[in-house]
């Protein structure tokens, strides 16, 4: 497994969820975009990369859509629960 190299960006909250989520449902990478896909959202490789990571803002209904892809609340997912 390839670790970053830097730090998490400042570019939304959601990453390290999305992150720890998706490892403790045992999901890779590609496998998670293929869930995505299923709930209307077509994202790059890098995209979600660049997500998780914290350096790529994240609209508001990409946030539903990983949410539902995650089965999670979006109020879960912006670690509210």
């Amino acid at each position: 497994m390839k670790h970053r190299k830097e730090p998490p960006g400042d570019k939304n909250i959601i990453g390290t969820r999305v992150v720890a989520l998706r490892k403790a449902k045992k999901m890779k990478q590609k496998e998670f975009l293929a869930r995505l896909q299923t709930e209307g959202l077509d994202i790059s490789p890098t995209s979600l990369s660049r997500l998780e990571g914290q350096y790529r803002l994240v609209q508001d209904y990409e946030v539903v859509a990983i949410a539902k892809a995650l089965e999670v609340s979006v109020r879960d997912l912006l670690g509210e629960e």
